[in-house]
């Protein structure tokens, strides 16, 4: 297998058919082996049914998992990679946040690069949400200035790397809680001095559904995780 994309999902029955169509148009055209992995939380709106009725397409695997023991964004992801085959992995939201028109990109990068990060704050990255774009530029701001990495959109979620890179990892340790995840496995990656690129990206507005994010936790979790990086660096 040449390609995973990792999907974590919870409620997300309005926007995953189209995502999933837009992932196999933007990445058919490579030529590549893809596997499409949707993990999904036991979601009570039949998201997984949806996917599991997903038209087949050749050259795609589309593969759903539904956790009932466990919920939550970073262990999702570390299910879906620990069970991905693609030598390449891309990480991206399902609300179309992310868009699958940067993915063939992201996957080439990897060819020179160990981490390619979708990222709103470097020339011709935006947001769509100017509120949201502002607040998180400055918040961006504040974790470089905390952790001196020179990364600057620490809190993007949207990223590639090759699967084995994955697995020299702490797994368990970088993947747990919410966004906070992406904190940990970006300032690793700059500890150890691996080759990181920041490719422009757009969000646009959620298409359906709503955020489960909750404002107030995140900006306490994140905070935390940087001062705590930053405090137990050697």
């Amino acid at each position: 297998m040449d390609i995973s994309v990792i999907l974590p999902t919870y409620c997300e029955r309005d926007n995953i058919e189209n995502l999933i169509s837009a992932i196999e148009t933007s990445l058919l055209p490579l030529g590549r082996e893809i596997e499409i992995l949707v993990v999904d939380d036991n979601s009570p709106d039949q998201t997984a049914e949806v996917v599991r009725a997903h038209p087949v397409r050749p050259g795609v695997q589309v593969r759903c998992f539904v956790r009932t023991q466990e919920r939550g964004l970073a262990t999702a992801i570390k299910y879906g990679i620990q069970r991905s085959s693609g030598d390449k992995v891309v990480v991206m939201d399902t609300d179309f946040n992310h868009s699958p028109t940067n993915i063939p990109q992201m996957v080439e990068l990897l060819d020179e690069y160990d981490l390619v990060i979708g990222s709103r704050f470097v020339r011709g990255g935006g947001m769509e949400d100017k509120k949201r774009y502002v607040f998180s530029l400055i918040y961006n701001w504040f974790i470089q200035l905390v952790l001196w990495h020179g990364i600057r959109d620490s809190l993007s979620g949207f990223f590639a790397m090759r699967r084995q890179a994955f697995f020299a990892l702490d797994l368990e340790g970088v993947f747990r809680g919410y966004g906070e995840y992406f904190i940990r496995l970006t300032y690793g990656a700059f500890r150890r001095g691996e080759k990181i690129i920041e490719l422009p990206v757009f969000y646009t507005l959620r298409q359906h559904g709503f955020s489960k994010s909750k404002f107030g936790e995140m900006l306490r979790d994140y905070t935390l995780t940087a001062l705590s990086l930053r405090l137990t660096r050697p």
